[in-house]
């Protein structure tokens, strides 16, 4: 095959179909055309002038390859088959190769012709079906080649493995073989071609192999297909040699030819052609009920989640690192200040960064620390602030799962860093929750039985189907593998990993409870696909106005859907504990957010799930009084919220706390302390822990350190006294952390994989410009004599009219006054030429004014750029 005869240079046609793809692109109508740009949107960007400039990019590696993989296995068998086929191949050899010899199965016969249509939608294949025809790119892709075995495991035909191949020992071939001899190496290539296709004739020539022969060629056939031999081969490979059943590639190289090895196979291109998705399968089936209970129990545990980690970096958030991202020792105490895995962390930590909740400070000392929309997120009702971070989890292509893996050159990968992004990671999640949602209400399946369902609608591409081994002991493994990835490796590709990701995040977040979606994951997942589908002709209404929260790719539609679902769900705020004697709080579900605020400081977090468990110690009442509160405003606080009374020994802590809280004053001078009991500080004095302080008498009740307050705060707690900062009017201060903002910041915006789909105003926008501008390409011509006195030659359609500017000028004023239109030559300010079909409406200034039939709109062109024009030919004329 040729260019031309792909990209649709030249016309006409042959045996009643098209010559070239551009003539069958020509041919189907305008829904079909849609159908095309929509399936393969990058052909869109730009629009093509013609269809012969469409067609031309349809065939472009970087086009086919993105075309081949969105193919399901199927379609891609039957290319993969296409591309081991003659070319052109009829419908009834396509379906011998996916078949075989034995009778048809039936389920491969009913899907045969949707691949096929599918692969023509796609011009992957064009041409009737007594003349299929693979694009070349694809043919290049698919085939079997010494560098880059096929999928289907066949490797080359006759002809191109004895490519190079003395005559001489080609007649010894087709000697030993039983052949005639011949008088050139073409027609002795026919010969041995036709005896391996002839399913009789080969079958009496295996049946005179010697023992271990036929052996080790259907240890070939599946592939691959090469193998060694050794300088003096044994008796039953020299025997094979002799008959070309095994073909020379190099000094101990051999190959099995294609056509011997389809023998071998039956006739069948595949081992196990697909052609239906497997089900997901064995379903575990569960009450709704208790996956919706589940889903919002582990929803409350993500909220906590991400709201403790960024309390805790809203005072001391941890640096970005040179290179993006932060460090290993900072995500492991984030681990532990979560109390979860690393990799969870990294979950929780990506999240709130996709969520728009996190971001970079932007200072000198760069640091990662909560944004303002942190404290719009706090201010909305549990079930919005789910939604929120479950709708950006479903947009953004940050991938948790890389973090703390290398690259390609070997660099470790850092959570928050920039190297996350995979475009195809919101696809693969919401395949995954869309396989999920087509199972009954409250359904699951195995993980692996939802990756062999994906892995069959968008096969993996790997590089090869093994490795050759002497073909005398070891061929390799039989299979298959390459673009269909269906075996042959033992790692996972990129959409596997995002898909068992996938299913954990879901499960983490509160999308899908014991792997079944929940009510309100299937919320969301609906409404986000109906946004999707509507957005062109809709403008959705933002139920939130702040240009920081709203994230690329987001649905707020969907948000508030998926929020109404789980608001039933979630428990009431609390507004009470359970104090218990051993200095512990519990709260039996969740609190409103001011006592969980005020608990939080007042107490330890001790345990927690669905009861949190709060432990009262003396650092934590210390914490409470630092804060400004008052033994009594805790005591009073603790009464009013709890239900059971307060037990005497916290009372006592509190009491106890509170009593020597502010006995000691430091302040600045480099520091001082004082204290009211001078016995105090001689038993500080005496300490020899308080050596490091450097302290020293000033009076009585006055003692100075050459510490800074801070330092002395710290090492008289140590100690075991319980100090209180003061100001320089001698008020206690009240230490609170500063809690850290960013400026206003956007969340990051996914990554797209490939060019954004296209709508249909803009699909019949650019059908409209590619038909006018190929009836502008193709548009007979009626030259005028002076130009066909000049350049005979130049009338072709692919030529540009030349005529004076006098004629130019005449044929303008001539179409103005009958209303005709005329194909014209223009130059643009550029410099790029074009060709065009035009209505003139005015002609004036040196400017013409007409309508273009190309672009479908009314322009003015500059009659000095005009390189000719031409009446068209009468059955052109409308």
């Amino acid at each position: 095959m040729t260019t031309s005869r792909e990209t649709g240079s030249g016309g006409g046609r042959a045996g009643g179909g098209p010559r070239t793809l551009a003539e069958e692109l020509r041919a189907r109508p305008d829904e079909a055309l849609a159908g095309l740009l929509r399936a393969r949107p990058d052909l869109v960007n730009p629009v093509p002038g013609d269809l012969t400039q469409l067609a031309t990019r349809a065939a472009t590696r970087a086009s086919v390859v993105r075309a081949l993989d969105r193919l399901d296995r199927f379609v891609l068998q039957v290319a993969e088959a296409l591309a081991v086929a003659p070319d052109p191949c009829p419908y009834e050899r396509l379906a011998g190769l996916m078949t075989g010899d034995e009778p048809a199965d039936p389920r491969v016969a009913a899907e045969l012709p949707r691949a096929v249509a599918e692969l023509r939608r796609q011009a992957l294949v064009w041409g009737g079906d007594d003349r299929l025809r693979l694009v070349r790119t694809a043919r290049e892709l698919l085939a079997p080649s010494a560098n880059r075995p096929s999928a289907t495991g066949l490797g080359p035909t006759v002809a191109e493995a004895t490519a190079g191949m003395s005559p001489g020992r080609l007649q010894k071939i087709i000697e030993a073989a039983g052949l005639p001899a011949t008088h050139d190496p073409v027609t002795a290539v026919a010969a041995l071609t036709e005896l391996f296709e002839d399913r009789a004739r080969m079958a009496a020539l295996l049946a005179r192999a010697p023992e271990g022969a036929v052996a080790v060629l259907e240890r070939l056939a599946w592939g691959p297909p090469y193998g060694t031999v050794t300088a003096e081969p044994a008796p039953h490979l020299r025997w094979l040699l002799d008959r070309g059943l095994l073909l020379p590639t190099g000094p101990g190289g051999v190959v099995l030819p294609r056509e011997a090895a389809l023998h071998l196979r039956g006739g069948r291109a595949h081992r196990a052609p697909e052609p239906e998705a497997p089900t997901p399968a064995p379903v575990t089936a569960y009450a709704p009920e208790s996956v919706d209970a589940t889903a919002a129990g582990q929803a409350l545990t993500a909220l906590a989640a991400v709201e403790e980690l960024l309390s805790d970096w809203e005072t001391a958030g941890p640096l970005v690192l040179r290179a993006g991202g932060v460090s290993v020792r900072d995500l492991k105490r984030a681990a532990t200040v979560l109390d979860v895995p690393g990799a969870v962390a990294a979950f929780w930590t990506e999240l709130s960064y996709a969520a728009g909740l996190l971001a970079s400070d932007g200072d000198v000392d760069e640091r990662y620390v909560p944004t303002p929309a942190y404290d719009e997120w706090l201010d909305l009702p549990a079930a919005e602030r789910w939604a929120w971070l479950a709708g950006a989890w479903l947009a953004t292509t940050r991938t948790p799962g890389l973090a703390g893996t290398r690259d390609a050159r070997g660099r470790t990968l850092s959570a928050l860093g920039p190297d996350l992004d995979r475009s195809p990671a919101p696809e693969v999640r919401r395949r995954v929750l869309t396989l999920l949602a087509g199972l009954p209400a409250g359904a699951a399946v195995p993980a692996d039985a939802l990756l062999a369902r994906l892995a069959w609608e968008r096969p993996p591409r790997f590089a090869g189907v093994g490795a050759a081994g002497p073909a005398g002991a070891s061929a390799g493994t039989p299979g298959s593998s390459g673009p269909a990835g269906t075996t042959g490796t033992t790692s996972e590709d990129l959409r596997s990993r995002l898909a068992r990701w996938a299913l954990t995040e879901a499960e983490l977040l509160g999308v899908t409870g014991r792997g079944a979606l929940s009510a309100p994951g299937r919320a969301l997942l609906t409404h986000t696909a109906h946004t999707a589908h509507t957005a062109h002709t809709s403008h959705p209404v933002a139920e939130r106005t702040s240009p920081s929260n709203t994230a690329p790719g987001r649905t707020p539609r969907a948000e508030a859907a998926a929020a109404s679902v789980l608001a039933p769900l979630l428990p009431e705020p609390l507004d009470h504990v359970l104090v218990q004697a051993d200095l512990t709080a519990v709260a039996p579900g969740p609190l409103h957010r001011p006592l969980a605020q005020r608990l939080a400081v007042l107490a330890d977090i001790e345990s927690k799930g669905g009861a949190t468990v709060y432990r009262f110690t003396p650092d934590s009442v210390r914490r409470a009084l630092d804060a400004g509160q008052a033994a009594s405003d805790v005591l009073a606080f603790l009464t009013e919220h709890s239900r059971t009374p307060l037990p005497q020994p916290l009372v006592y802590l509190v009491e106890d706390v509170a009593r020597r809280h502010g006995r000691l004053r430091v302040g600045a001078a480099s520091s001082y302390l004082r204290c009211d009991d001078e016995a105090t500080l001689a038993e500080i004095l005496a300490d020899r822990r308080s050596a490091a302080l450097r302290l020293r008498r000033l009076a009585p009740t006055v003692l100075a350190a050459q510490a800074a307050p801070d330092a002395l705060l710290e090492g008289l707690r140590a100690m075991g006294y319980a100090p209180a900062a003061e100001s320089a009017e001698g008020d206690v201060v009240v230490t609170r952390a500063d809690a850290h903002r960013t400026p206003p910041r956007t969340p990051p915006a996914p990554v797209p994989d490939g060019p954004p789909a296209p709508d249909d105003t803009l699909l019949a926008a650019a059908v409209r410009a590619v038909r006018a501008g190929d009836r502008a390409a193709t548009a007979e011509r009626k030259p005028s004599p002076a130009a066909e006195a000049q350049a005979p030659a130049a009338t072709g359609a692919a030529a540009l009219p030349r005529t004076t500017p006098a004629e130019t000028l005449a044929t303008m004023q001539a179409a103005v006054l009958t209303g005709a239109a005329v194909w014209m030559g223009y130059v643009n300010a550029e410099g790029a030429a074009s060709q065009r079909v035009i209505a003139p409406v005015r002609v004036e200034g040196g400017y013409v004014t007409a309508y273009d039939h190309t672009t479908d709109e009314v322009r003015t062109f500059a009659l000095h750029r005009v390189t000719g024009v031409a009446e068209l030919a009468e059955e052109h004329v409308s």
